[in-house]
């Protein structure tokens, strides 16, 4: 019967949209979390996500719609305004960046929260569903927002790699990157808006929530595998796809599941056997490695010691003679 019912889901055409909507959506936040992660700038997707709510309430408010292209527009603008924000704060002011991304990410989400209160006790407020941008609902999603979801994030898969090696960089050594004459400021705001763009469009099936931990956590997991980073940005962005994949698979064979939060287990649970199982940095390997170390060095101590300098005196031919 497990069998009949995947075979169904397969086949049931709104599940096969929604599924590759997830699966891009983990591949390309996976690969854009991987230069955040190296960066040192985790928090600036979860600033990001908590940003966009304000714009996408704003944007209802201006349309009287639900249409997600307007949505997108709104939490774009607001996304991007955060983003100059953090860095005008950084730059004329001692605050560092950890604390100027707090400070946007709370105003902007509190802001977010009294436009969505003031516009659910409004006329339209019973039927607005922005409430669910929250957490994200993937099974709200319809054709055009999944055609609008990939094609978003296959863009973005695309100029990741187009300019890998000047995101490569950047991440690294931003002032070799400069000194080489690389636009470095460009490629920086470019990169978050980058980060801007995959944040707006996951919200509707993850939510501003969570959004941050399918950014960052793939790529924490794929960290562990690999020393090289382009090795690095392919497992993240399979980890993500992965945990989209199996998120959307339990949503839809559970009753009354949510595909974000599920989707985000999934990649903790692949971050978990990360940590364990890894042939490195994993702490199934560190453990064998110290036992393997420590039997060394007994093995070492119980061999005998041979006396230094001491050797058997011969007689020589006069003392014979």
């Amino acid at each position: 019967m497990e069998g009949f019912n995947l075979l169904e889901l397969f086949r049931d055409p709104n599940a096969q949209w929604i599924l590759l909507g997830s699966i891009l959506l983990g591949l390309s936040s996976g690969v854009l979390g991987s230069f955040a992660y190296l960066r040192k700038q985790s928090l600036m997707g979860d600033a990001l996500a908590h940003a966009a709510l304000p714009g996408v309430c704003i944007a209802f408010m201006l349309t009287g719609s639900k249409s997600i292209f307007f949505f997108l527009i709104g939490a774009a603008i607001s996304g991007l305004i955060a983003t100059f924000g953090v860095g005008f704060v950084t730059r004329n002011s001692r605050i560092k960046q950890d604390s100027a991304l707090g400070i946007v990410l709370s105003v902007f989400f509190g802001f977010g929260i009294v436009l969505l209160t003031q516009i659910q006790h409004g006329s339209s407020g019973n039927q607005s569903g922005l409430d669910k941008f929250l957490f994200g609902q993937a099974a709200s999603m319809i054709h055009s927002d999944v055609v609008i979801m990939t094609v978003v994030a296959l863009v973005l898969v695309l100029v990741c790699t187009l300019l890998f090696k000047e995101f490569k960089l950047l991440s690294f050594d931003s002032g070799f990157a400069k000194g080489l004459g690389y636009p470095v400021a460009f490629l920086d705001q470019l990169l978050m808006f980058l980060i801007v763009v995959a944040v707006v469009v996951g919200i509707q099936a993850v939510g501003v929530v969570l959004m941050s931990a399918l950014l960052i956590t793939p790529a924490v997991s794929a960290r562990y595998w690999t020393e090289r980073l382009g090795v690095m940005v392919v497992l993240s962005g399979l980890f993500g796809a992965i945990s989209g994949f199996i998120g959307t698979l339990i949503s839809t064979t559970a009753s009354n599941m949510p595909t974000g939060p599920l989707s985000v287990l999934a990649a903790t649970a692949l971050f978990i056997v990360s940590v364990v199982f890894a042939p490195r940095r994993g702490i199934l390997a560190k453990v064998l490695q110290r036992v393997s170390v420590k039997k060394a060095v007994l093995e070492e101590k119980s061999r005998p010691v041979r006396p230094i300098g001491k050797t058997t005196a011969q007689p020589s031919k006069e003392g014979q003679a």
